[in-house]
């Protein structure tokens, strides 16, 4: 895709928003997305940005990857791999694009070393309420570069974005280490070293694991689980595992972790009838949205789709909270170094000099209780341990809870300069009131 191709989308583009914005608030029409929050139906111009879902240019020489906000990770690691390369932290699921994981908060194995997403954009274009495109880095505008993660869009779209590369090789070799005591547990991940890729899976209160991976060169032999086999089944089973860097990638695409048990195809037979094709994330994620709006099956309890981050010395404590209060089982954890120690996102702000460990769970619960009450238990724990919460599920904060926790004042300044005159919604009304 031709640089001049994309100027005459992003004029193109630019005219439709201005259009769009005589008569309210604007949003994005899109063919995919990560969120996880059911939207209220509101008279809401949408700007097709479909189109913008190409990856650049890849300098092989700087290790730098310039791809359109709409990219998906799928796109963008088919076109670097042959080169030898991938981005620094590529998220989970195939459907997750750059610009989403940007603005939002993206998270995988690599985290340990490089942080969440946004610490390994080096520069993004984006597309004011006004029609202007800022070009927004480190020395140009960087108010606007480091807040713009955790402001889902609501000071302006990333139309355009410079990710950072790192070298690869074939292989991952996967080394799987049990442990029996949360305490030893999370003080064996403080003194990880020598890898590329640390997270963890916690089976049950008794039974945590923690996964290393390293790129390799050679494997003697080479699993696969984009089909038949099912990955976080293996986890138990094998002490050492080998996969090719790019199943390596995907390895939790296949069955959504491991929710794609909802759909009934960890059933051999049902997973052979699915066929390798439909085994992704992107049909289990069709699939969810159209149970949400025609209510094909009914909830039988309450829905917890959350991804927490806890300081590391607080772990322990979360994780008893877990087991006794909520009781979801397996839980997905990944830590988080920050990349960067001489700078702070704004809006989605950490303790630069501590680890932290991403705690992901997503089922449902039984429950009798008022609508949100246990998401609420969790929040108001995360809150207590010092830790942060991604929005893009369900959030059932006050707005002075809200503003607390995601720096009211500096978003207040950023959204005065930014976006003046509301072309796109405020933050709280996005992500808690879903508007």
């Amino acid at each position: 895709m031709s640089t001049s191709h994309y100027q005459v989308r992003k004029q193109a583009l630019t005219q439709a928003l201005l259009a769009a914005k005589q008569t309210g608030p604007v949003a994005l029409k899109k063919s995919t997305s990560n969120l996880f929050r059911d939207r209220q139906q509101t008279k809401v111009k949408k700007i097709d940005v479909r189109n913008f879902n190409h990856v650049i240019a890849i300098d092989t020489t700087n290790l730098i990857a310039e791809v359109e906000g709409m990219t998906t990770y799928a796109t963008v690691v088919a076109a670097t791999l042959p080169h030898g390369l991938m981005p620094a932290v590529v998220p989970e699921l195939k459907s997750i694009t750059v610009g989403g994981a940007t603005t939002g908060v993206g998270i995988e194995a690599s985290s340990f070393k490089y942080g969440l997403v946004h610490e390994t954009i080096l520069e993004i274009e984006i597309l004011l309420g006004n029609g202007q495109v800022l070009v927004c880095d480190k020395n140009h505008n960087a108010d606007l570069f480091y807040g713009f993660p955790n402001s889902y869009g609501t000071f302006g779209y990333a139309l355009k974005l410079k990710i950072k590369l790192v070298p690869v090789k074939k292989y991952v070799q996967l080394q799987h280490i049990h442990y029996t005591n949360p305490t030893e547990y999370f003080a064996a991940i403080q003194n990880v070293h020598d890898v590329d890729f640390v997270d963890g899976t916690i089976m049950a209160a008794d039974s945590l694991y923690l996964t290393l991976g390293k790129f390799v060169a050679t494997a003697p032999i080479v699993s696969d689980y984009t089909y038949m086999n099912i990955y976080y089944q293996s986890i138990a089973q094998k002490k050492i595992d080998y996969l090719t860097t790019a199943d390596f990638i995907w390895r939790w695409d296949t069955d959504w972790f491991w929710c794609s048990k909802h759909f009934h195809v960890q059933n051999p037979v049902w997973r052979w009838l699915w066929g390798r094709r439909y085994l992704n994330s992107i049909t289990y994620a069709k699939l969810s949205r159209l149970n949400a709006k025609y209510q094909l099956v009914k909830k039988s309890g309450e829905s917890i789709i959350q991804d927490v981050e806890i300081p590391i010395e607080h772990c322990v404590e979360f994780i008893n909270f877990f087991h006794n209060v909520i009781g979801i089982k397996p839980i997905w954890i990944c830590p988080i170094n920050s990349y960067d120690k001489t700078v702070t996102y704004s809006l989605y702000p950490m303790d630069v000099n501590k680890l932290y460990i991403n705690f992901g769970f997503w089922d449902t619960v039984p429950s009798d209780k008022p609508a949100g009450y246990y998401n609420k238990l969790i929040e108001q724990m995360v809150r207590k341990l010092n830790g942060k919460k991604s929005l893009y599920s369900d959030a059932y904060y006050s707005a002075e809870e809200f503003w607390e926790l995601y720096n009211k004042t500096v978003y207040t300044r950023l959204k005065t300069k930014y976006d003046p005159t509301g072309t796109f919604r405020n933050l709280y009304e996005k992500c808690v009131l879903k508007q």
